[in-house]
């Protein structure tokens, strides 16, 4: 008989097998992980911090965020006109619940509230969200202007509620007006943390600092980059592939980089971005250019500008420059 024809081996012979390969050295492997961790490469808070800001409850609070500014569109599926108030405060008391929770992990990563009890940045925390609930009008009104914009600048757009569920420049534009608000209300870790999961989601990375105005259209988006600094006014449109980005980092005597540095573009109303476009440094888009595809750009142009590969045509001049 071949040994092909054998039944699979049993009993103690198995055993041996299955004991053997369970000697991971397991303990060696933990005491050097734990030495890693503790001596050689920390990542750790210098704080010791091990209450961490939730990845699944911030991806429930923006559901939550979202069903209660858009219900009929992200909400349950059977709201009437008599039942959409109340789904919406429902929705609201227990996200910002939760949403102050998170908070409270977040502004313990703040260095003035190295020494706050639990108590303390409870307080702060429970004040931050309602001061952000108090916005969520405003932020609404914003993005209803970034989806009109979307549906007047993009001809294949046939309704608003395509807009809503299938954009992913929509998407991350929720993402962000909600993670600006938590920003400038003190929370940057947890701005941060929004902005990310929308950028994993649509391959958009929009930094929770930028300030962008209304009528902000991301057409198809991916790899579109916005850094911290930037600013952008009213009714500018972007393609995919662009960059605002910085063109140098300062740095201190000891090589540390500065923080907070204004080092991205200013993009002024009625700018058309291309796709692929890059534009570095603290430079300012003139209103009313058109900066075309490709085009790398480290140099402020003059309002009405039209740039593109090889050369700079400025409108109200009427000249060109190689």
């Amino acid at each position: 008989m071949s040994n092909a024809a054998l039944p699979p081996s049993t009993g103690s012979s198995a055993s041996s097998a299955s004991s053997a390969s369970s000697d991971w050295g397991l303990e060696q492997i933990v005491a050097d992980l734990r030495a890693s961790r503790e001596e050689r490469h920390r990542t750790r808070h210098p704080l010791g911090i091990r209450e961490l800001p939730s990845r699944e409850a911030v991806v429930n609070i923006v559901a939550g965020l979202r069903a209660a500014l858009f219900p009929t569109h992200y909400g349950a599926p059977d709201l009437t006109d008599e039942s959409v108030d109340y789904y919406v405060g429902h929705t609201l008391e227990s996200t910002l619940r939760l949403l102050a929770e998170q908070i409270r992990r977040a502004l313990r990563f703040l260095p003035e509230n190295a020494d706050a009890s639990d108590d303390v940045l409870r307080a702060r925390a429970f004040k931050v969200a309602r001061e952000f609930g108090h916005q969520l009008p405003d932020i609404r009104a914003l993005l209803v202007s970034d989806i009109q914009a979307a549906f007047t600048g993009d001809p294949a757009a046939q309704h608003i509620t395509e807009i809503l569920l299938c954009y992913p420049g929509v998407w991350a534009m929720t993402h962000h007006r909600l993670a600006h608000a938590l920003h400038r209300l003190g929370v940057p870790l947890l701005a941060r943390f929004i902005n990310e999961i929308a950028h994993s989601a649509t391959g958009i990375d929009i930094h929770p600092g930028a300030q962008i105005a209304s009528s902000f259209f991301i057409d198809h988006g991916t790899g579109v980059v916005i850094g911290e600094t930037a600013i952008i006014g009213e009714r500018v449109r972007v393609y995919q592939a662009v960059t605002l980005g910085a063109k140098s980092f300062a740095a201190d005597l000891d090589g540390t980089l500065v923080k907070g540095n204004a080092r991205h573009p200013i993009v002024e109303d009625d700018v058309v971005i291309y796709a692929g476009a890059t534009i570095l440094g603290r430079v300012t888009i003139g209103r009313g250019s058109v900066i075309g595809g490709n085009v790398w750009l480290t140099h402020s142009v003059p309002p009405g500008s039209s740039v593109r590969q090889g050369k700079i045509r400025e409108i109200e001049r009427g000249d060109e420059t190689p």
